[in-house]
């Protein structure tokens, strides 16, 4: 389908005293399950060592009251629900990873994409590691147990992990009896930290705090790593933040976060009603009502209808029951799945002018059939806008574009495009509106996969199967 990826979410908790940790965990996961669906984890830290459940399905079928009930009252727990950017099988790739050696057992989950896993994967496979998954999660996991066998705290092990590591990432490192928390130089992907009212948690999102009532302290800077022992001191190592030029991805408010969450200080919220603005601004047409792709289109329509006046109406109608994994078995279901996820309102389109806005356009195949089911309620003009840029170029930090070759945008003109898709106009938001989502100007956004500026060097092995590719 048209649709990208999301990205891996993470939660995270210290608490002062032992309590049943994973079921918090199960609750901030819902929260983040739109950040992915294929698999979800829990790990807690009990006296007995670190206790992990996971498998592959979304939270709930994971998470079943018996599983949940299986778990130790704990002290500090992490969690992870996942969308794969390396590797095939997603039940072996689930996480939290854990990893047991003589200093103690780790926990590691893990949000983003490395751009040298190829690399440290090979030279720790010539140094005798042998690896049970084809994540990259796995070889941060052994680097870092590589510095841990120095004798080196679990911090200042990460630290020098972060030395070893290039690209995304978004890490919560537990041990025996400290949580970690840290952040890539660049910043490509959200984590924020919270209070509760005995201890802390740590969140890819904030909208996971509001789920089990904690509250936002601030986001964890790019570069920063916090830990939390024994003692509940929040420690704060400062060391690698200035080194690299933020790159925070800037498609995170465009479509992956949930649009009640503020990430960097940015309400993703108000960053899609400026998204719409800014198209009704740089893409005006006549037309008699504007209309958003549920969900994250929606915004991005009220926005453009308030810039241009045009009256704003909910015109497509979306099963809350067919999840983002709905499996197509062939093309016909392929192409009968928006269907079954879209359903067009006669009343609001019916003989009108329509705008029509999605956050993005990927490959196309979405885009032409939900054109085709306004065509078929009656819309007599569809003027199409995507509150992103053109997608041109691959992105190696995390989202699901891997080939330029695929993307609808860089393999045709607007002309044939508009064609293509049977709409009477399309528009497409600018590489230089979109740092302004903001509201305070550009906060250092990537935007590589629109401009092919690439904050850090592209890997120089490539393709999410990059792992099977060998002789």
């Amino acid at each position: 389908m048209d649709e990208l990826k999301e990205e891996c979410g993470l939660f995270g908790i210290w608490s002062e005293t032992p309590s049943d940790l994973a079921r918090t965990c199960y609750y901030a996961l819902y929260a983040l399950q739109h950040r992915g669906q294929e698999g979800a984890g829990i790990a807690v830290a009990a006296d007995s060592g670190i206790v992990s459940r996971k498998d592959a399905g979304l939270v709930n079928d994971v998470f079943t009251s018996s599983v949940l009930s299986s778990f130790p009252e704990a002290t500090m727990a992490i969690s992870h629900v996942r969308y794969g950017t390396t590797g095939i099988n997603p039940r072996l790739n689930v996480q939290p990873l854990v990893v047991n050696h003589y200093l103690g057992s780790v926990a590691v989950a893990h949000n983003g994409n490395l751009t040298n896993d190829a690399q440290l994967r090979k030279e720790l496979e010539l140094n005798g590691s042998i690896f049970h998954t084809t994540s990259d999660t796995e070889v941060i996991a052994y680097m870092l147990v590589r510095h841990r066998l120095e004798n080196l705290p679990l911090h200042e092990a990460v630290s020098k992990l972060m030395d070893d590591l290039h690209g995304a990432y978004s890490l919560l490192v537990m041990g025996r009896d400290t949580l970690v928390a840290a952040r890539d130089p660049w910043g490509f992907r959200p984590l924020c930290m919270g209070r509760t009212e005995d201890g802390y948690v740590f969140a890819s999102e904030s909208c996971a705090f509001d789920t089990i009532g904690a509250e936002f302290i601030r986001d964890i800077e790019p570069g920063e790593i916090v830990r939390i022992g024994k003692d509940g001191k929040v420690i704060s190592d400062r060391s690698h933040t200035g080194k690299e030029k933020k790159a925070f991805c800037v498609f995170e408010l465009i479509y992956f976060a949930r649009p009640d969450s503020v990430i960097d200080g940015v309400s993703v919220q108000n960053a899609r009603q400026r998204a719409g603005a800014f198209l009704a601004l740089e893409h005006p047409v006549q037309a008699d009502v504007v209309i958003g792709v549920p969900d994250s289109g929606i915004e991005a329509a009220l926005g453009y209808s308030r810039q241009s006046g045009i009256p704003y109406s909910t015109g497509l109608i979306k099963n809350k029951y067919i999840g983002r994994t709905f499996i197509q078995p062939d093309q016909k279901m392929r192409e009968n799945a928006v269907k079954l996820k879209l359903n067009p309102i006669p009343s609001a389109v019916k003989g009108k002018r329509v705008v029509l806005i999605d956050d993005s356009i990927v490959r196309g195949t979405t885009s032409k059939h939900i054109v085709k089911l306004l065509r078929d309620a009656g819309a007599v003009e569809v003027h199409f806008m995507s509150s992103a840029p053109k997608f041109l170029y691959p992105c190696y930090f995390g989202t699901d574009i891997d080939s330029s070759e695929n993307l609808f945008a860089y393999k045709y003109s607007d002309e044939e495009m508009k064609e293509i898709l049977d709409v009477d106009s399309i528009g497409f938001l600018s590489p230089e509106s979109v740092i302004k989502l903001a509201d305070n100007g550009d906060r250092g956004f990537c935007r590589a996969c629109f401009t092919g500026e690439y904050p850090c060097p592209p890997p120089e092995v490539q393709g999410k199967d990059r792992y099977h590719q060998r002789g």
